[in-house]
């Protein structure tokens, strides 16, 4: 299946940010997971503090954009082929928030639920590998939209093979093979005020 972010966004959405990473190894990857989870770590805790951020943004945002910067979950869809390092992400954003036990692949579960305690509180994490669907029916039939309405951070492998069912994500990582060697290139959108301050972060 060949690699089209713009695939994973239904309906078709505005690009607040876009932003290139090169990963030269696993390494590297590592590295870019627990940047993001500082990221979300940061966002998150603007829930508690919104008026930080609106103050030192005063210039640029209209009255009353203190909800924009409130953190109410993350959709963070993950587009690659096979082996592109997807996984791998997800597993590397799990230790920077601190999860210290295993990280199973949901090839066959579908979704694999982590709850982590933070600084600001419980986070809820759910890893989604919707590889195995073959119609976009499965996802409304597997009963998971509640999972996105909660307030916790998604991380959704293969988000092509629910259609327009997942709506508008956050962020989008496409992840490629770097075609100068055996690395790989980032490439992520984002899609929301959040994932935008998360991406900023990053």
């Amino acid at each position: 299946m060949p690699v089209n972010p713009d695939l994973a966004i239904q309906p078709p959405a505005d690009v607040l940010l876009e932003r290139s990473f090169a990963l030269a190894d696993e390494a590297a990857t590592h590295a870019f997971g627990e940047r993001f989870a500082r990221a979300i770590e940061s966002v998150r805790a603007l829930q508690h503090n919104p008026r930080q951020e609106v103050q030192q943004k005063a210039q640029q945002r209209a009255p009353g954009a203190a909800d924009d910067q409130a953190f109410h979950g993350l959709q963070v869809q993950l587009v690659g082929d096979l082996g592109a390092g997807k996984t791998t992400l997800v597993r590397a954003t799990l230790r920077g928030l601190g999860h210290t036990g295993r990280v199973r692949s949901p090839t066959y579960t579908l979704v694999e639920p982590y709850v982590l305690e933070r600084p600001a509180g419980e986070l809820v994490l759910y890893h989604f590998d919707l590889y195995r669907f073959t119609d976009p029916a499965e996802w409304a039939d597997a009963g998971f939209r509640e999972y996105f309405d909660n307030g916790a951070i998604c991380l959704v492998e293969w988000p092509q093979r629910a259609g327009r069912l997942l709506g508008v994500p956050d962020l989008v990582f496409s992840l490629d093979l770097d075609s100068g060697g055996d690395g790989r290139v980032l490439v992520a959108r984002a899609y929301s005020e959040s994932g935008k301050a998360c991406l900023e972060r990053c």
